[in-house]
Parts: structure tokens; C-alpha cells; sequence
């Protein structure tokens, strides 16, 4: 059963940061893009951010130069460190498969989601 679990979420004030993990089945790392996705109040859901199993990295321009995407393909863990945070980055955040670059390709499956709210 696949399984994705992220983590890390909260409330932050405009600038400050917050670091993301996703757990997964570690086949879906060790097979997969990754990317993490994220859906605002009244907005289509966004991919943001993507790290293929090599390695590369690819952003979103929105974020590009404020978040770093990582992963762990042996833990099966990834995560999104969230710098410079707006306002506008305020939303549920998801990880999910991907394609690179910058590709849209999530499993059936998604999990719960962490809600970041960037707010003063």
C-alpha cells in the first residue's frame, strides 16, 4: 500500500522559514521524481518544486531561490526547506511523484498534507 506522509507545517511570520519532510514507501523513492506540491485557498494545486532520483532539482519560479528540495532514496524521505517565506506561499503542501522538469505526474494516492499559513 502506498503510503506518503508529510510533516513540518505550521504558522510563520512573513520572512521566516520552515522545513518540510515527506516519508514514503522507499520504492517510490528509489523509482521516482519527486516533487512537492501545494494547493492555496481558491487556487489549482501547484508543483513547486522536483528532485529526480539522481539528484537534479528543479523550481517553480515563484520559489525559485527561497526553497531547496532534498532527498534520502535509502530512507525514503524528502524535504522541502521553506527560506524567505510570503504570504503567498501560505497553502496545504503535498509531495507526490513527479516528473522533471517540473512535470505534474502524482500517484492516485495522496496523503494528508501540512499546512503552512504565512501570516503577520
Amino acid at each position: 500500500q502506498v503510503q506518503l506522509v508529510e510533516s513540518g507545517g505550521g504558522l510563520v511570520q512573513p520572512g521566516g522559514s520552515l522545513r518540510l519532510s515527506c516519508v514514503a514507501s522507499a520504492n517510490i523513492f528509489r523509482l521516482n521524481a519527486m516533487g512537492w506540491y501545494r494547493r492555496a485557498p481558491g487556487k489549482l494545486i501547484e508543483l513547486v518544486a522536483v528532485t529526480t532520483k539522481e539528484g537534479n532539482e528543479n523550481y517553480a519560479d515563484s520559489v525559485k531561490g527561497r526553497f531547496t528540495i532534498s532527498r534520502d532514496n535509502v530512507k525514503g524521505m524528502m524535504s522541502l526547506q521553506m527560506n524567505a517565506l510570503k504570504p503567498e506561499d501560505t497553502a496545504v503542501y503535498y509531495c507526490n511523484t513527479a516528473r522533471d522538469p517540473l512535470t505534474f505526474a502524482p500517484l492516485d494516492t495522496w496523503g494528508q498534507g501540512t499546512q503552512v499559513t504565512v501570516t503577520s
